[in-house]
C-alpha cells in the first residue's frame, strides 16, 4: 500500500506498509527500525513488543522528540510495564499502536512540522 510519494531526499517518509515490511522513501525494509524525519536507524534489534527494553529506545531518549510512536507489529500490544513507566517519565508524548497505524500517524505528525520518531516493530518478513 502506497501512502505518499517522496518529495525530498533529505526527509525520511513512510511510503508504504504491508505485513512484514515497511517502505521508507520507497525502499522496503523487512527488519524493525526507528525513523525520524532526518534519521533512519535500520536493523533495530527488536522483533516483538515482548523483547522491547528501555535500552532499545536509548537513541530516542537521548534526543527526545515531541512524540514517540511505537508500532508493535500486526496488532497493538503494550510493552512491559517498566518500559512503559520509564517512557512516560521522559517528558515526551508516547503513543502505542499497531505498526500500520504508527506508519500513517508518523507521516501526519511529520507533515505538521512536529518532531516525531517512530520505533516500528516489523514482525514476520525475512529475518535472515
Amino acid at each position: 500500500m502506497l501512502f505518499s510519494e517522496v518529495t525530498s531526499e533529505e526527509t525520511y517518509i513512510v511510503t508504504g506498509y504491508e505485513s512484514g515490511a515497511v517502505g521508507i522513501n520507497q525502499v522496503g525494509y523487512t527488519r524493525s527500525l526507528i525513523v525520524r524525519p532526518n534519521a533512519l536507524q535500520q536493523d533495530w534489534p527488536v522483533d516483538s513488543v515482548d523483547a522491547l527494553a528501555v535500552e532499545h529506545l536509548q537513541p530516542v531518549i537521548d534526543h527526545p522528540p515531541e512524540v514517540l510512536l511505537i508500532g508493535t507489529g500486526e496488532v497493538q500490544r503494550f510493552p512491559d510495564r517498566a518500559v512503559w513507566r520509564h517512557l512516560r517519565r521522559e517528558g515526551f508524548g508516547v503513543e502505542i499502536m499497531d505498526t500500520a497505524a504508527a506508519c500513517r500517524t508518523y507521516n501526519l505528525i511529520m507533515a505538521e512540522g512536529r518532531e516525531v520518531a517512530a520505533a516500528l516493530i516489523i514482525d514476520g518478513g525475512d529475518r535472515a
